[in-house]
């Protein structure tokens, strides 16, 4: 069953509501009725069930059966940063990085990546891929949003990453593969990747001088928003909850 989610501020003790286009997807395209089961979370780890008293295609009100932490999260804090290229590609990237279980999200600007000007198109921008994390969240069943953060420049994002335990920088002309172990003391990890045209050697450098290790993805060249999920996903099986090491 799909995973619904509502705002702490819509539970009233053992009651919840869901209004909007959730609620018209639920009367409309599930046809859920009274009496009927429904799964949800609050976006922040928690899991409801329930069962739903009233439904319209503008109002949904249920009663919470039951509430726990839920099972479904990584125990691995990943932050993924990638340099800004074009709006479909971020879409996608978000959509690929709630699935695997990523933390939070950075875009960044460096000297090669794909500017977003006006502090108005930038706050349009962050508002949509929030509403494309949350429609994921739901489809995935994943029960915590993916943080997105506002962009940074290059420099903001190292210092960010000083929080960070295992600091990875993906760049095609590293020569060093990533294989477990990962040298790093606890359960963060941020992930660096480039636009597309690259990072430059001075941008490595100073990633370098912030405590990356820069790492091949292999012989071939990557898309960077291929990259992204890729890198991710290797990051998971050695550090998360994929079976790895």
């Amino acid at each position: 069953m799909q995973k619904f989610l509502i705002n702490k501020e819509a539970l009233n003790a053992d009651k919840a509501v869901i209004h909007g286009q959730d609620a018209k997807h639920i009367c409309k395209v599930l046809r859920l009725k009274p009496q009927d089961a429904i799964s949800m979370t609050d976006g922040h780890g928690t899991d409801f069930t329930g069962c739903i008293d009233q439904v319209s295609p503008e109002l949904v009100q249920i009663s919470i059966l039951s509430e726990k932490k839920s099972l479904t999260e990584s125990n691995l804090d990943l932050t993924l940063c990638t340099a800004m290229l074009k709006h479909n590609k971020m879409d996608e990237i978000i959509k690929q990085i709630t699935q695997l279980g990523v933390t939070r999200w950075i875009p960044f600007y460096c000297k090669r990546s794909i500017p977003l000007s006006g502090q108005n198109r930038e706050k349009k921008q962050i508002e949509r891929w929030q509403t494309i994390a949350r429609e994921s969240l739901k489809q995935c069943r994943r029960s915590s949003l993916v943080e997105i953060m506002p962009p940074m420049d290059f420099q903001q994002v190292l210092v960010f990453s000083k929080g960070c335990s295992h600091r990875f920088a993906f760049w095609e002309a590293s020569d060093r593969p990533l294989s477990g172990p990962v040298p790093g003391e606890d359960n963060s990890a941020v992930v660096l990747i480039g636009p597309e045209g690259g990072f430059e050697e001075e941008e490595i450098r100073r990633a370098a001088e912030s405590g990356f290790m820069s790492y091949s993805l292999g012989p071939r060249i990557l898309r960077a928003e291929t990259a992204a999920v890729c890198a991710c996903g290797l990051i998971q099986y050695l550090l998360g909850d994929m079976g790895g090491c």
